[in-house]
């Protein structure tokens, strides 16, 4: 309990940092610019784009086009060939390994020291802060903490440096202070075979004081799941009657909500979510209120942020805003340098500002995840917001989905078709779940609805209820299965729904074969 209580009193002292953010974000942001371009000069980089001049953010922005990851892959090829001072001051050693959700190859993004130590590790601390903050009474320190990463471990190059997901670097970097509270060891949290990694996680686990869960939701209802097959246990209460927080991240937590909350059953202390919204380029926001689902951008990670309306996203040159600029409601991609050595660097990532002084921010989806093949600008926001409703209103639990146009023809009116992978299935049916989710879909998006008035622009939706594992599968056709893969959502095209279809095709005749050979004893 002493020892609770110290970590407590330790954690919270980032709160006087955290209060900054809230009260100072304009200043805390440009205290940040200015330090990473003085650092940027002192790169080849930033010889080469003359950040000797730059005095202002219109400078920089004049002299640094915006960039995708092929744009700088060449100057992370030679970062990873061992020169020093080439994106970020000194010499790299730490590569993420990422191929996110719609990359067909890896990439590999720089981790640098300063980032690991302001950024990624100052993350952490903050999340429990935050919470403890709130939750003053809870005693998180006295247990464990079970941390969920990816798949890949370290891999060395001849130069020096090192690949692999970003939770194994982390792991190799943790503070003492992390290390032994986590759980499992390291050499099971390195473990590169998945499948094996599931099954020894939750044998070590299941019989320690796990207190504090972090991890992608949809990975990690794989591992409890486990952890209740091998303990024998009806509820994770029963395994973990000191569970206190789930720290989640990566994907919508709002279609695994329900089926957490029934997995844990009842406890002796209220069990708590905390989303935050990280990649391998940095954490850049996290839930700093227990009751509201929206993020605390953070600002003081080394990243300096710029904000592309979605509306200038295609242009040419698009308008890339600050902070200060920024309307309570609008949408914008994310653009961000980073003391990794991303410059002007395009996320990917869509956020949707709830709040300003303090900034808040809630994620929309990725540039590349909607549908927008008949005017309709479906969001990935709109459609969890949609499944989690249908899921309510039909009794039903859903794992995964993903959704791509169906386009016109000259037999039939274009829309939109679904692939859904229920954990529990509808109780009302799947034509209840079907309306209810177009239902939802038009509330929520007014061109949706105008392009579904009388089936003249889009057809009812086409939903398919897949087998139990198809996304699995078809994860583990694209070498993606794993604690850090996710599925993407909604798709321009339908390559991705052909390909789980095909993974569905797979699981039938599985399972088809599975119940001949049980058949043929009868025989």
């Amino acid at each position: 309990m002493a020892l609770n209580s110290a970590f407590s009193w330790f954690i919270r002292q980032r709160m006087y940092n955290i209060e900054m953010v809230r009260s100072m974000p304009v200043d805390v942001q440009r205290s940040v610019f200015s330090h990473l371009i003085a650092h940027g000069r002192q790169t080849e980089f930033g010889v080469e784009h003359h950040f000797g001049e730059i005095t202002c953010l219109r400078d920089f922005q004049r002299q640094v086009p915006i960039r995708t990851y092929d744009d700088i892959k060449p100057w992370i090829d030679r970062s990873r060939a061992g020169e020093s001072d080439v994106l970020w001051p000194g010499k790299t050693q730490w590569f993420a390994k990422s191929s996110g959700t719609t990359a067909e190859r890896s990439k590999f993004l720089p981790i640098t020291k300063d980032a690991l130590k302001t950024c990624h590790f100052k993350a952490g601390k903050d999340l429990l802060a935050l919470y403890c903050n709130q939750r003053p009474a809870a005693e998180l320190y006295d247990g464990k903490h079970l941390v969920l990463g990816g798949s890949s471990a370290l891999e060395g190059t001849r130069k020096g440096s090192y690949t692999g997901d970003l939770s194994a670097i982390l792991v190799r970097n943790l503070p003492f202070w992390v290390e032994s509270r986590r759980t499992p060891n390291r050499r099971i949290a390195l473990m590169p075979d998945w499948e094996k990694k599931v099954d020894a996680m939750a044998r070590a686990t299941m019989k320690e004081d796990v207190r504090i869960l972090t991890g992608i939701p949809s990975w990690m209802l794989v591992i409890v799941k486990r952890v209740l097959e091998h303990s024998g246990a009806d509820s994770l209460s029963e395994v973990w009657p000191n569970l206190q927080l789930f720290m989640h991240g990566g994907v919508s937590f709002t279609p695994y909500r329900n089926e957490f909350e029934s997995l844990i059953g009842a406890t002796k202390h209220p069990v708590d979510f905390l989303e935050s919204h990280n990649a391998s380029e940095g954490l850049f926001g996290m839930q700093d209120r227990l009751d509201e689902d929206d993020l605390l951008m953070m600002l003081d990670y080394g990243i300096y942020f710029e904000f592309v309306p979605m509306s200038e996203w295609k242009s040419e040159s698009p308008i890339a805003l600050e902070l200060r600029e920024l309307e309570i409601g609008v949408e914008y991609a994310l653009v961000i340098s980073t003391n990794a050595g991303l410059w002007r660097y395009a996320l990917g990532d869509v956020i949707r500002v709830t709040g300003l002084h303090p900034f808040r921010m809630q994620v929309s989806g990725r540039v590349h995840s909607c549908i927008n093949a008949f005017g309709e600008e479906l969001m990935v926001h709109q459609a969890e917001r949609a499944v989690a409703e249908a899921s309510a209103l039909s009794g039903a639990s859903v794992r995964d989905y993903t959704a791509a146009p169906v386009f016109m023809s000259a037999e039939r009116t274009g829309g939109h078709e679904w692939l859904i992978e229920f954990a529990q299935p509808p109780q009302g049916g799947l034509d209840l779940f079907v309306e209810c989710l177009d239902a939802s879909l038009q509330r929520q998006n007014s061109d949706y609805a105008v392009k579904r008035t009388g089936n003249l622009a889009m057809e009812y939706p086409v939903v398919q209820a897949v087998p139990v594992g198809t996304f699995d599968q078809w994860l583990k056709s694209k070498g993606k299965w794993g604690g850090q893969h996710k599925v993407l959502r909604l798709s321009g095209d339908r390559n991705m729904l052909k390909e789980v279809l095909l993974a569905k095709q797979w699981i039938e005749r599985s399972q088809l074969l599975h119940q001949e050979v049980l058949d043929e004893p009868s025989k």
